[in-house]
């Protein structure tokens, strides 16, 4: 399997959402321009990021609900711009 990395600067965050998957934090962002989600796992509770600019390292992939295929944005590396 093949990633092809994007970087992007100071993209604004209109929305940040911070939910409990087991063990893990499941955060999921939509940044201005763009509507397909952007998610991360993290061991914790961040700081809202709404309103924020950030720099993000994502590649595209699918994610399945209720058998639909959707497009995701998985995040490796996300830090305040």
């Amino acid at each position: 399997m093949t990633f092809d990395f994007t970087y992007i600067q100071l993209m604004k965050v209109i929305s940040h959402v911070q939910r409990e998957q087991g063990e893990w934090i499941l955060h999921s962002l939509m940044v201005e321009g763009c509507d397909v989600p952007f998610k991360f796992k993290r061991k914790g509770n961040y700081q809202s990021l709404k309103g924020a600019r950030v720099n993000m390292t994502y590649y595209s992939d699918q994610e399945t609900v209720g058998g639909m295929n959707f497009e995701i944005m998985k995040v490796v590396r996300i830090k305040r711009g």
